[in-house]
């Protein structure tokens, strides 16, 4: 049996002694939609905004996503099986821009972690997975920081870049974005940053 996404291009690859193998891959809209749908259809992820999306509208999303130079998505996968969706963006091209002074260097995150399996929550999941797309962007991509701008009431993500080196910066409000493509209301989000050096130290 072929392992799952085994005709994707692995952009980023990184073993965690006790946990697995985690990969970065490219986004297939179509063919990652039902997972992703699932994800984000669930409570738990109210913040990401898509709760009453259908499956096809997902699709949609990400395939219109697809066709941007500045805002990209990818598929987290542990040992070949999807558990976090992954997009990234220039700031200076997303209303976070209108809220902080953008560096040259920056780029944005936004992580989503696929909810937990039948085994439930394990200890240094959230670790693991973050720590390998900061590899990504850091170090494969060759950014200086990482930018994050979780809703101020998402207090679990906000405590996970926190624990895992990020710098709160500022709470803002993010403007309302009400475009033919897109829609995006409002957001009291809380700013953090993670740099280079912070990072990778030494």
């Amino acid at each position: 049996m072929a392992e799952p996404y085994a005709e994707r291009t692995v952009l980023h690859e990184r073993t965690v002694d006790g946990f697995g193998t985690v990969r970065v891959l490219p986004l297939d809209p179509d063919a990652d939609a039902p997972a992703l749908h699932s994800w984000v259809r669930e409570e738990r992820a109210v913040f990401w905004g898509m709760n009453g999306l259908t499956e096809d509208q997902v699709a949609d999303v990400y395939a219109h996503m697809a066709t941007l130079d500045t805002h990209h998505a990818f598929l987290v996968v542990k040992d070949g099986a999807p558990v976090a969706l992954l997009q990234t963006y220039e700031p200076e091209a997303d209303r976070v821009s209108a809220c902080y002074p953008v560096r040259a260097g920056d780029i944005g995150i936004h992580l989503l972690l696929a909810p937990a399996g039948a085994g439930g929550a394990r200890s240094g999941w959230s670790a693991a997975l973050l720590g390998t797309v900061v590899g990504y962007v850091l170090g494969v991509l060759g950014r200086e920081r990482i930018v994050v701008d979780p809703d101020v009431r998402n207090e679990k993500a906000v405590a996970r870049f926190l624990t895992e080196g990020f710098t709160a910066g500022e709470v803002v409000v993010l403007p309302e974005i009400d475009l033919p493509d897109v829609y995006l209301p409002e957001k009291t989000a809380q700013l953090a940053f993670l740099e280079r050096t912070v990072a990778f130290p030494g």
